[in-house]
């Protein structure tokens, strides 16, 4: 976990934009997972968690931590391939919008 991105501003920014996505394709859950599937080692907890809900109780909990408290935040990304399979075959369009919020997290994350 190196390579903090310039600006946190805006890793911050796409963390709102994200849970505001999920929010609306209504993948926002108000129920927490159980303790024993937050403790996956799996890569995005796939045996656990649907990627949705990984990127809820996981990924955003922990990038918020880090930015709130100025952290080092993870040099390498890979969301967004992630979701366009967690995806496909839905309807035309249906989370599009973040997939996009994902591939720009993955490009902050990763410095480019």
């Amino acid at each position: 976990m190196a390579n903090q991105p310039q600006n946190l501003l805006e890793v911050a920014d796409c963390l709102l934009r994200i849970e505001v996505e999920l929010r609306r394709l209504d993948c926002w859950s108000a129920e927490y997972p159980s303790e024993e599937a937050l403790q996956s080692t799996q890569p995005f907890a796939v045996d656990t968690l649907e990627f949705t809900e990984w990127l809820q109780f996981i990924f955003l909990e922990r990038m918020k931590v880090l930015v709130e408290n100025d952290r080092p935040l993870p040099s390498v990304s890979g969301m967004a391939p992630m979701a366009e399979e967690h995806f496909r075959g839905r309807e035309e369009g249906i989370g599009r919008q973040l997939i996009r919020e994902l591939e720009l997290m993955d490009r902050l994350l990763s410095g480019g």
